[in-house]
């Protein structure tokens, strides 16, 4: 019988895995960025605080609702004769809506913020013991005090990082550094918690609004002066004595 004829097998294929020459270093890149920054920061603003004056929490969230679209100066200027004619919020509840504008009219949009600094008293009065919140969820519930004001205060009055104050100077310089690129100030204070360490979301925003107002200004910039500039990729330097 003859043998029979070896049929030839076909060769098996053989799956390859697609793998990168190299491990991206692109994360290490951004912190040691992000770490040369904030590095930058202390150096330049190592004692940076709330600018607004308050000898309480209750103080500086009215000091802080005031001061939306006014600077901290002004309101300075304004808050202690509010507060020496109503110091507790129970005293603020009762105040007539016409002084409480007109003690606050050079802060601007002073009728609507009359209201909000009332609104607040009254809750704070009637739901809080005249204590101010001290967790987030309690605090935007406050007629006025939207995440940037709670913000302030829990920072500021009890050292609690729950977010990151995003003020105008804030979401300018942020995205002028890139560590944001978001067009409102809530997605650039989402993209700070996730690129800055939570144990600098407090001091952070301090710095960025000192070097807002005394170095990074929005218009002509003092570059000469930044000592954050090698770390700036912006195209609108200017080199102006």
């Amino acid at each position: 019988m003859p043998a029979k004829k070896a049929t030839k097998k076909p060769p098996l294929k053989t799956l390859t895995k697609k793998t990168s020459a190299k491990p991206s270093t692109r994360g290490a890149f951004a912190k040691e960025r992000v770490d040369a920054i904030l590095k930058g920061l202390d150096e330049a603003y190592p004692d940076a605080v709330c600018a607004l004056h308050h000898r309480s929490p209750w103080e500086l969230l009215v000091a802080t609702i005031l001061s939306a679209q006014c600077t901290d100066v002004r309101v300075n200027m304004v808050t202690p004769e509010l507060f020496r004619r109503f110091p507790t919020p129970q005293a603020m509840a009762k105040a007539s809506l016409p002084e409480l504008e007109e003690l606050i009219r050079t802060t601007g949009f002073f009728r609507n913020k009359a209201r909000s600094i009332q609104g607040a008293a009254k809750k704070i009065a009637a739901e809080f013991g005249e204590e101010v919140p001290q967790t987030l969820a309690e605090l935007i519930t406050i007629p006025g005090a939207a995440r940037k004001t709670a913000n302030v205060v829990l920072g500021v009055c009890f050292s609690k990082a729950e977010g990151v104050v995003v003020d105008t100077h804030v979401f300018r310089i942020s995205r002028r550094l890139e560590l944001a690129k978001g067009d409102t100030a809530e997605k650039v204070e989402q993209e700070l918690m996730s690129v800055l360490p939570r144990d600098r979301w407090i001091s952070f925003s301090h710095q960025i609004i000192q070097h807002g107002r005394k170095v990074c200004v929005a218009r002509n910039p003092k570059c000469r002066e930044c000592n954050l500039e090698p770390l700036c990729r912006s195209k609108d330097k200017t080199w102006s004595s």
